[in-house]
């Protein structure tokens, strides 16, 4: 998985890959090319 500033360029590598957001944190996912994973941020701790 990488980790980018950016997801734009990120969104537009393959038609399936989808943004989504998790727990404070934006993923681009991609089921059929896994390779094209992404990440951007990390969640912020809250106690």
């Amino acid at each position: 998985m990488k980790v980018l500033n950016s997801l734009k360029t990120a969104r537009s590598r393959h038609k399936d890959c989808k943004i989504v957001r998790r727990r404070g944190v934006t993923f681009v996912i991609c089921k059929s090319n896994p390779k094209f994973k992404a990440r951007q941020g990390k969640p912020s701790k809250t106690r």
